[in-house]
């Protein structure tokens, strides 16, 4: 059973105010060819198919037109919802659709969707679990204390009465623990969304989204392909790839990646401004279409040099200055350590300040339960 695992398109996503739709219509187009070249049974497609769960009128027509492509080529297509999804919307049509091939998950009701593909090992059960915070999860196994992500993960799966004996593959969206995120990615404080990877262990393969970085989690076989195109400077020196994944019989699974080339990359250029216009007059072919991040040396302020600098880099998305001045400002103390710390944790470094003196134990307790009420409410 050949499957290829996609994730985090965030189509009608813009970067830096660039819109990136030409460039995920030119990917998606790629993405076709390598799948006529290997010709998988299935297409896993792990959520934030969308950039916003209200989607631009152009990035519906780009999805519809991609998965109408898809259903033409005699496969199976999973797609869950992921953050940045509206589930209500990702589901809609998803009974229509089954008969094209093209399975939609529901929205979360205690169960989750499942699929069986069958190949000269027998079947291969494929399991659709959309993004869900503890909240969703909640209601449904309310004689069940779920506080923490893990704990959402767990009932869920367990819900599902995975058969051990069978081949079986989860589609899910979730940040695993022990994972490496991007600055293109939603942050959260002291890193309250993590899933232990402990959950998946009942499943041969785990097709992971939420994560921009092509990388895998604690095996092999549990994985986050990463999105199609870089979607921040951070991700510049990234090689994006959709994964093939082989399930021979039970307990032998192959996993690779194939390369995927962007109409235009993701370049950061350093240096003064008489380098970089010099370089931009002789080299400006080489970057003439790549998206550009510049960082100028000069110690002094260059007028207009954004503007200056895209007559020869017309897509230069950000510019920003390395000198002495920008070196001596001011860093807050322990800012860098704000995603390492619980909200507890900030908020008993914050009375401490205003106060000369820690948290007593009753006001820590008062604390702890004012944040959960909080987060609930949020969830």
């Amino acid at each position: 059973m050949k499957l290829i695992h996609l994730s985090d398109l965030h189509l009608g996503k813009r970067v830096n105010e660039f819109s990136m739709l030409e460039d995920q219509r030119y990917i998606l187009a790629e993405i076709l060819q390598i799948i006529d070249r290997e010709q998988p049974d299935g297409v896993l497609i792990a959520g934030d198919v969308y950039d916003k769960s209200v989607p631009s009128a152009e990035a519906v027509a780009l999805l519809d037109e991609f998965l109408v492509r898809l259903s033409e080529r005699n496969l199976q297509v999973f797609l869950i919802s992921g953050n940045h999804d509206s589930p209500e919307r990702m589901a809609f049509g998803g009974r229509l659709m089954a008969q094209s091939g093209v399975h939609l998950a529901p929205v979360y009701d205690g169960k989750a969707a499942v699929f069986t593909l069958s190949d000269a090992h027998g079947p291969v059960n494929i399991y659709l679990l959309p993004f869900v915070k503890p909240a969703h999860v909640r209601r449904f196994f309310q004689d069940r204390e779920i506080a923490s992500y893990t704990d959402a993960l767990a009932a869920a799966i367990e819900a599902m009465a995975v058969d051990p004996m069978a081949r079986n593959v989860l589609v899910t969206h979730q940040f695993v623990t022990g994972a490496v995120r991007c600055d293109s990615e939603e942050h959260t404080v002291g890193g309250s969304d993590s899933v232990d990877v402990s959950v998946f262990d009942g499943f041969d393969y785990v097709a992971l989204g939420h994560l921009h970085g092509p990388q895998q989690v604690g095996r092999a076989t549990v994985r986050y392909c990463g999105t199609p195109l870089k979607y921040s400077f951070s991700e510049a020196k990234q090689q994006k790839s959709v994964a093939v994944i082989v399930l021979e019989e039970k307990g032998w699974v192959s996993v690779r990646t194939v390369p995927l080339v962007p109409m235009r990359d993701m370049v950061e250029l350093r240096g003064t401004y008489e380098a970089l216009t010099f370089r931009g007059f002789y080299e400006g072919t080489s970057y003439g279409q790549d998206y550009v991040h510049i960082t100028l040396t000069d110690e002094e302020d260059i007028p207009e040099a954004i503007s200056k600098l895209r007559i020869m880099y017309p897509n230069l998305m950000k510019l920003d200055y390395d000198n002495k001045r920008t070196r001596a400002g001011i860093r807050l103390d322990g800012v860098e350590n704000v995603r390492e710390k619980s909200p507890l944790e900030l908020l008993e470094a914050f009375y401490e300040k205003q106060n000369g003196q820690p948290m007593g134990a009753e006001q820590r307790a008062f604390a702890q339960e004012l944040i959960e009420t909080i987060w609930e409410d949020q969830e």
